[in-house]
């Protein structure tokens, strides 16, 4: 069967689904997905070089905000 965000398991009843994948260089990009929905990703346009968050509402799984955070520079 297939799991939310491609995961191994499925996610007990009452839990959010999540996945997180690193970028590899300027190859590929990072990726996140949270319960079947890709937040943030290179085809989205939302990801830079360093850090990059995603802020969910714990209680419904509402995006509340995404942004990056360049380690690099500074």
């Amino acid at each position: 069967p297939r799991h939310k965000c491609g995961n191994q398991k499925g996610c007990p009843q009452n839990y959010f689904a999540f996945k997180i994948t690193s970028g590899a260089a300027n190859v590929v990009g990072p990726s996140i997905c949270f319960n079947d929905r890709i937040l943030m990703s290179s085809v989205k346009n939302n990801i830079g070089r360093g850090l990059n968050i995603a802020l969910v509402n714990g209680s419904n799984g509402q995006l509340l905000k995404t942004d990056t955070f360049d380690m690099y520079s500074g």
